[in-house]
């Protein structure tokens, strides 16, 4: 059987996955989870609901992008009726509770559904994200009355919601933030001040904006007197609440998803949560926005190589010069581009669903230390995900280009959309540089992660000995060296400087022990389910590709700070 299955066997395939994540049996054993075939027939709605109404509204927004008509963000034709419908079908609110209008099932479906609708158009998504964080934020923080007016809302696609965080000279450093907010003799808050990078932070798709924003209450320097928001658009009465938008960027990519600079004049906001508990309130939202961003770059991912790989089996070229030319995809360099393509998503695939049924587990197992072991986890591997969720998306995207060749470069192809609208999944969410010191300095030296990685990690080694000895002792040589890695870096707590040099080696190397973790589930799974014979090549693929890019890793990370110093 091919590795590169038809695009119309993905949902099935995805569908089996989750199915062999030794988690979800566990989920499915604490609290009621849909069985084998309902989650089939859910990730198959999914990606029918993506292709045919998400879908067709990528390439023309992309060429015809948003503007400002009348001081409002006009956006592209057909997003709004797009939109409603996707939350008609309930799937802005798979995982949202049900006392909320959400569906109230497992964090792991999302992550299972979601690649399908980013992948089928990531700027149109960007709306969905944002306000899908903001159902999980306002769960989290808001009073009843507010959560049971706005979480329904979102859910359904009437009212959208962006995160306000970064201003002109507030990026990743909030503790700069200006913008404050007044609490006035009526006890009513007033919110002034500058947001610049928000996602849809005014749009025609929704009757509602609620914008979940950070701002100043007290005199505390840094992030101590931020507290967090909600400010709505328009008050109950349907005026104008003192928000204006300046501008929308012009962009490299995601031109569908209009980018503003807001601007907020005595703003009608109400208090989420403590006042002055602003920024670890704000977390909430946080790890659902990480995993977003590896959701985001996975279904990019998977759209260009199956662009790739039809390309490949249609482009002709060389081959015998008296006989007809043959399809490209017989030529062993471009079956070894397609094979690193797919073997890149389907390890990302296989750790997002480890991820997903991680996060269900960490809020529903009945053990309190086995759901502080999953939290753990999840603080732990979330940095990788985001970081090479992104990577993937891109360098996928890239790859799909050189198979294409001359025609990837062109618009006539997707794969060059794909390439500019995915570079900035690396960037927004914490930059790949904040993602690996977090990965270092709190997940390493302060957190346990790592332990609880490596007891998952060699146990499924451990397992595979018996379908195939020589990827599980290639697999345990990569976790072992990652393990001694740990070791080291762990030794420089009193070295800061240096643990940050060496910090996005650090990273890299963690990515290669998961990778060879989730190789060897992909080989075991492929060896039991004839649904998913073709995953153990894929594994063995990346298995064989790991040990030079964990040498590189590791010499990254021990890269020698007085280097640093000297230039």
């Amino acid at each position: 059987m091919s590795v590169f299955t038809d695009p119309r066997d993905h949902p099935a395939r995805v569908a089996r996955l989750l199915a062999a994540t030794p988690g979800w049996q566990r989920l499915g054993n604490l609290s009621q989870v849909p069985d084998d075939q309902t989650v089939g027939a859910l990730v198959s709605e999914a990606a029918k609901i993506a292709e045919t109404v998400v879908a067709p509204l990528n390439a023309p927004a992309d060429r015809h992008g948003c503007r400002i008509e009348d001081r409002r963000v006009v956006t592209p034709d057909g997003y709004r009726a797009a939109y409603r419908a996707v939350g008609e079908a309930g799937m802005l609110g798979l995982e949202i509770d049900e006392a909320h209008g959400g569906q109230g099932l497992p964090i792991a479906l999302q992550a299972a559904c979601g690649p399908f609708f980013e992948g089928a158009n990531p700027a149109f998504m960007m709306l969905a994200g944002s306000s899908r964080a903001a159902s999980h934020l306002l769960a989290a923080v808001a009073d009843d009355a507010t959560a049971a007016e706005w979480i329904p809302k979102l859910v359904s696609g009437e009212w959208g919601a962006t995160i306000c965080i970064s201003e002109p000279d507030a990026g990743s450093d909030v503790g700069r933030i200006r913008t404050r907010a007044v609490e006035g003799h009526d006890g009513a808050w007033r919110v002034s001040g500058q947001k610049i990078w928000i996602s849809f932070g005014d749009q025609d798709v929704t009757d509602r904006i609620g914008h979940c924003l950070l701002a100043r209450t007290g005199d505390a320097a840094g992030t101590r007197g931020l507290s967090l928001f909600l400010v709505p658009d328009t008050l109950e009465d349907g005026k104008r609440n003192g928000v204006s938008v300046s501008r929308i960027e012009e962009k490299m990519g995601l031109h569908g998803s209009p980018t503003c600079a807001l601007g907020f004049e005595n703003a009608r906001g109400y208090l989420l949560g403590e006042a002055g508990r602003g920024l670890p309130q704000l977390f909430a939202m946080i790890e659902q926005m990480r995993l977003l961003t590896a959701c985001q770059g996975l279904g990019v991912a998977v759209r260009a190589t199956d662009t790739a790989f039809a390309y490949a089996k249609d482009r002709r070229q060389g081959g015998a010069p008296d006989e007809k030319p043959v399809a490209i995809v017989a030529h062993a360099d471009v079956r070894r581009q397609l094979l690193a393509m797919e073997a890149r998503t389907e390890i990302l695939r296989a750790a997002i669903l480890e991820l997903g049924v991680s996060m269900d587990l960490a809020r529903r197992e009945s053990d309190d230390d086995a759901a502080a072991d999953h939290a753990a986890f999840v603080a732990w591997a979330l940095p990788m995900a985001k970081t090479f969720g992104a990577e993937a998306g891109f360098d996928t995207a890239s790859g799909a280009i050189q198979v294409l060749g001359g025609a990837g470069y062109t618009t006539e192809w997707p794969v060059e959309q794909a390439l500019r609208d995915t570079r900035v999944l690396a960037i927004y969410e914490g930059t790949s540089g904040i993602q690996a010191i977090d990965f270092l300095m709190r997940r390493l030296w302060k957190g346990r992660g790592l332990t609880v990685f490596l007891g998952r990690a060699l146990a499924e080694i451990e397992a595979c000995r018996a379908v195939d000895a020589d990827a599980a002792a290639a697999a345990e040589a990569i976790v072992s060296r990652f393990e001694r890695l740990s070791s080291e870096l762990l030794a420089l707590q009193d070295a800061p400087r240096q643990g940050e040099a060496g910090a996005m080696g650090y990273l890299k190397a963690g990515w290669c022990a998961v990778s060879a973790w989730m190789a060897v589930r992909l080989i075991v799974a492929g060896s039991a389910d004839p649904a998913l014979t073709a995953l153990p090549a894929v594994g063995r693929y990346r298995l064989h590709a790991l040990a030079g890019e964990m040498a590189a890793a590791e010499c990254e990370a021990r890269l020698p700070i007085s280097l640093l110093d000297e230039a």
